[in-house]
């Protein structure tokens, strides 16, 4: 059947990761969503990049730039591909073959230019429900993915008192 503008594609299902409980639940849904679309899965880990610096020692307007560490970005950069190998063992048949990414940099901008890079169809990613002054001061990634992406966007919520299957 050729696309027309209402067939809803959903070959390619792109899954944002952290190491939380949060992220666990948005994988074990995507995994279903791709099982019940015979899709493909990728999963994308974003590491902030670490400094030496704290917020105070940081001046842009100064020109006073956050230092990084090669050795804690090795460190982070190993503990990116443990979690991404971890999901796919726990979550993935055998036969199944996930593609990985690994990034460094701003997580909302690096979920939307792996999604572009990769053609995802479909962005699955989980939230941490905070609300009011915590969602002002961490912001949000998910909420950040959906307003930008050029493709459809479910944001998996998480509240603590949610039962795991």
């Amino acid at each position: 059947m050729a696309d027309s503008p209402l067939t809803i594609k959903t070959q390619r299902i792109l899954i944002a990761v952290e190491d939380s409980k949060y992220s666990e639940k948005a994988v074990r849904y995507g995994y279903h969503l791709a099982n019940a679309f015979d899709g493909q899965v990728a999963l994308v880990h974003v590491i902030d990049p670490p400094t030496t610096s704290t917020y105070g020692a940081v001046d842009p307007i100064m020109g006073v730039n956050p230092v990084y560490i090669p050795e804690i970005n090795e460190v982070q950069e190993d503990a990116s591909e443990e979690l991404l190998n971890r999901l796919i063992a726990g979550w993935a048949g055998p036969s199944e073959n996930i593609t990985k990414f690994s990034k460094i940099g701003q997580p909302r901008q690096e979920i939307l230019t792996v999604a572009n890079e990769w053609q995802a169809d479909l962005i699955v990613l989980g939230t941490h429900g905070r609300t009011g002054f915590d969602h002002f001061i961490s912001g949000s990634v998910s909420e950040g993915v959906a307003r930008r992406s050029v493709c459809p966007v479910i944001i998996v919520p998480y509240k603590d008192d949610d039962i795991t299957e």
